[in-house]
């Protein structure tokens, strides 16, 4: 099969394609999805108050040399802190250094006040 690509998307898979600007000859390789690790710990802070190693640029880097191509990074919340604001600030932080696609998954440890909608 061939596999034609566009400013970084899939575009068509066929045989025969048309020369492109740019071809890579794959011949007895396999061509695969990348991986999405669905449980990362990225610029979180643990209960213990201690800062993860990783930013989101360097777990995200690896992560790519990896063939990785999405991470689903814990949002920590810790008592006291607004949900919408936990979200928001690991969202900015992804934003900022994340080199591949990424998501959240909020870990929720305080639904008091006006954390949950009445």
């Amino acid at each position: 099969m061939d596999v034609g690509i566009s400013d970084g998307q899939i575009t068509t898979i066929g045989t025969n394609l048309p020369d492109g600007t740019h071809e890579i000859d794959a011949s007895g390789l396999l061509v695969l999805p990348g991986g999405v690790d669905t449980h990362c710990h990225i610029e979180q802070i643990s209960g213990a108050g201690l800062m993860n190693a990783d930013t989101f640029e360097t777990a995200t880097r690896s992560a790519a040399y990896g063939g990785t191509t999405c991470t689903v990074s814990f949002a920590a919340q810790h008592p006291g802190n607004r949900m919408r604001d936990v979200v928001a600030d690991y969202a900015a932080l992804a934003e900022k250094g994340a080199l591949i696609d990424h998501a959240i998954n909020m870990k929720v440890t305080d639904i008091s006040g006006a954390n949950l909608p009445n």
